[in-house]
């Protein structure tokens, strides 16, 4: 307690020392941004990077970062460079993180420095407010840095306002723009598509603008990524190299843009997406801009992703500290082909292979339109009587009997025009007067700009958890992106319909999490096209992708890894992929592990080995969920992939191997462990072995040092094609 007291002081006495000296230091562990008011009263950034031991130097910094110019009486001037917060319409001649038109039609604004404060939110974080105003115009920004001090994470964000007598139009309205001075730049981005999702692409930024964005709407990451890796003068690794990790706590469009001036310096703003979102703002209202989440780390992307984990379990991810359901899904088992009886069976096979719920997919709802496939339904919530003709809250009974809980698969934000409810109200969904629909997956989208629509969404919840003690899980899916966007309720307010539809889903949101707020919610959006912690906030976890072929799930999964804990990664057992059933398992077992396979359909020995490996993991989950990450062997760089886990105490870890497509036999060599104890002992063992199968492992039992396992390592891998092997470490007395 006292550390973190003298920590507070420190800030304080910082800030204050700032009022005088126009210096702000905005400090993690390990990390520091510092801002300084230059003479003219504007606001610069000086310095992002490591942090410094002695605080009165970051004034050396700025001393340096600075350049002369000479005006027409000759006389040499000294310019700060980089403005905190750039705008559009005076001197600057790059990317801008804000633009504005004025009542009179003056495109242009200017910032000066009013004052900042400091407030302590608890023992860990707390959040530095600067107040910026436009000298010639009543326009205001606040500029927000939340610091997360333990984890080395910021967010940063904006408030925009203005007291002139009329509407003003904002058509740039950034989060953050950071500044960073280095030899070279690489960028490792994330591209995806349906069923190719968070494939990591790592290049070198060259002079101009590189953007990363979305303008689709809903399921916004379908094709891009929000988050990405920057690193300083050389490509970082797993542990060397300086690296910013960065992702967007918004889920609508995103827009990142990378501009390299002429003298090599980068910009980075981030934000939501400007594109056809010119935003009207009236007098006195704020806009309030999402987090840009960003870490810095000297000790490569590993430790930024470890960063990031530890901020999300504590403050990104809906309870992110607390356990999660392990699941049978029906959906590869039965599609839309169920019925009461069928399903009860089902709920036998999950009490069977000992995982914690069973979760009803697609099909179970619609009576004038029954969902017997894509094209009907969408949109009728209420439980087809022809299938279920006791409802769904005979559903839940019979899963409590069966000592079993009970999730449910819902799409409320989409609409089948096949359903009562497309007939009834027309002027819910989003369609453009004057086209024909654009249909794409047989749906389209409801309008959530409108009340009354984020009335019927919060109801679709709030009635399936008034029936009979109310589902344990919800599976939240979004199987479409907007296109021929159009909102009746706007009316001539259309370019602020991709802005309004995300509020209004987060104001849904915000209302299922205040009356329900110990209830798990899983993400899904046609695969992974939902996967940011605007929504995590809400949702418990995410469905990474509809493709579960364990070969390719490797590739998904370590992408995601970069910037998401193992928990929030939701990761099934299925029947894609010609895969042995231990490979497969394996292979989920690395995030939050699910089943959604016919377990009637599974060999003896595929059932004990599945029986035993849930067992495994419900032992093992604390350290998987909560553990620290290590990723060892990339399957970028190999034909294999390594990875481990270790808990906080270093006393417990679990390493998966997978070996992929080698093309001949691979010799593979001795993998080094990281993150243990090297005073400690400890004994290894082979885990996830098929019954009446020998150890894959030949050190199985034996017992060796962190230190020996961290500096000679262990040969891990199997040669075998498509094979895996997991081992649990256990700390010893010597």
């Amino acid at each position: 307690m006292k550390r973190f007291l003298l920590l507070f002081l420190t800030i304080v006495y910082t800030a204050v020392q700032a009022q005088e000296s126009a210096l702000i230091c905005i400090e993690t562990e390990s990390s520091a941004l510092v801002l300084k008011v230059g003479k003219n009263k504007k606001l610069y950034q000086t310095y992002f990077g490591t942090k410094l031991n002695n605080s009165l130097e970051y004034e050396l910094i700025s001393k340096e970062n600075t350049k002369k110019f000479v005006v027409n009486d000759g006389n040499p001037l000294i310019d700060l460079r980089h403005s905190a917060y750039p705008t559009f319409g005076t001197d600057n001649l790059f990317e801008p993180a804000i633009r504005m038109t004025h009542n009179d039609g003056n495109p242009s604004l200017e910032f000066e420095y009013q004052n900042h404060n400091v407030q302590k939110i608890d023992d860990n974080t707390s959040e530095i407010i600067v107040k910026l105003k436009d000298p010639q115009y009543p326009v205001f920004v606040n500029l927000h840095y939340k610091i997360f001090y333990k984890e080395d994470v910021i967010e940063a964000w904006t408030e925009i306002q203005h007291q002139e007598k009329k509407t003003v139009t904002l058509y740039n309205y950034a989060s953050s723009a950071l500044h960073l001075d280095a030899d070279k730049y690489w960028l490792t981005q994330f591209y995806s598509d349906v069923v190719e999702e968070m494939r990591m692409e790592e290049s070198q930024l060259t002079r101009g603008s590189k953007v990363i964005d979305s303008k689709l709407g809903v399921r916004t990451n379908m094709f891009a990524s929000p988050s990405f890796f920057l690193s300083l003068n050389e490509k970082a690794g797993e542990n060397n190299g300086e690296v910013i990790a960065g992702s967007i706590a918004w889920s609508g469009n995103f827009k990142y843009t990378f501009d390299i001036d002429n003298n090599n310096e980068l910009r980075i703003i981030s934000g939501i997406n400007e594109f056809a979102s010119e935003y009207n703002l009236e007098p006195g209202k704020v806009f309030k801009t999402p987090a840009f989440i960003y870490t810095f780390s000297n000790h490569g992307k590993g430790q930024a992703s470890r960063n990031l984990h530890d901020w999300a379990r504590k403050y990104g991810l809906k309870d992110g500290e607390k356990p999660r359901l392990t699941l049978l899904n029906n959906w590869e088992t039965t599609f839309f082909d169920f019925d009461e009886k069928k399903l009860a069976n089902m709920f036998t096979d999950a009490k069977t292979l000992g995982v914690d719920m069973f979760l009803l997919d697609d099909g179970w709802f619609g009576n004038k339109y029954p969902r017997s496939g894509s094209t009907s339904g969408l949109g009728d919530w209420e439980a087809t009587k022809s299938k279920l003709p006791n409802g769904i809250g005979f559903l839940m009974e019979q899963a409590k009997k069966t000592e079993v809980k009970f999730g449910i698969w819902i799409e409320p934000e989409m609409i089948n025009e096949k359903s009562e409810l497309f007939e009834k109200h027309l002027d819910w969904v989003l369609s453009l007067p004057n086209r024909e629909k654009s249909i794409y997956r047989t749906q389209l989208v409801l309008d959530l700009c409108n009340p009354k629509v984020q009335d019927f969404v919060f109801k679709v919840v709030d009635d399936i958890m008034q029936t009979q003690s109310g589902v344990a899980f919800f599976k939240w899916d979004c199987n479409r992106m907007m296109t021929s966007a159009y909102s009746t309720y706007l009316k001539n307010q259309q370019s602020h319909l991709f802005i309004e539809y995300t509020k209004g889903l987060y104001k849904v949101l915000d209302r299922i999490k205040a009356k329900y707020p110990n209830l798990p919610m899983m993400l899904c959006a046609g695969g992974g096209g939902r996967a940011d912690y605007g929504m995590l906030n809400y949702f418990t976890e995410f469905w990474a992708s509809d493709n579960t072929d364990p070969f390719d799930r490797v590739f998904i999964q370590w992408g995601y890894s970069n910037f998401y804990p193992a928990l929030a990664t939701c990761n099934h057992v299925t029947s894609m992929g010609n895969q042995s059933i231990k490979f497969k398992t394996d292979v989920a077992m690395m995030g939050k592990l699910g089943f959604d396979i016919h377990v009637g359909g599974l060999k003896p020995n595929e059932l004990k080995f599945c029986q035993e490996a849930v067992s495994n993991y419900k032992r093992l989950s604390p350290v998987i969920w909560q553990g620290v990450l290590y990723r060892l062997i990339s399957p970028y760089e190999d034909t294999r992939a390594v990875l481990m886990y270790v808990n906080k105490d270093k006393t417990q870890s679990v390493v998966f191997s997978y070996t992929l497509h080698p093309l001949t036999d691979p010799n593979y060599s001795i993998v080094k462990l990281e993150g243990l104890d090297p005073s400690r002992k400890y004994k290894v063992k082979e885990i996830n072995i098929m019954p009446e199968s020998k150890n894959t492992f030949e050190e199985s039992g034996n017992v060796f040092s962190g230190d020996f396992l961290m500096k000679i390592g262990l040969k891990i891998s199997s040669s075998s094609r498509e094979s895996s092997i997991v081992l649990e470490l256990i700390a010893v007395e010597s």
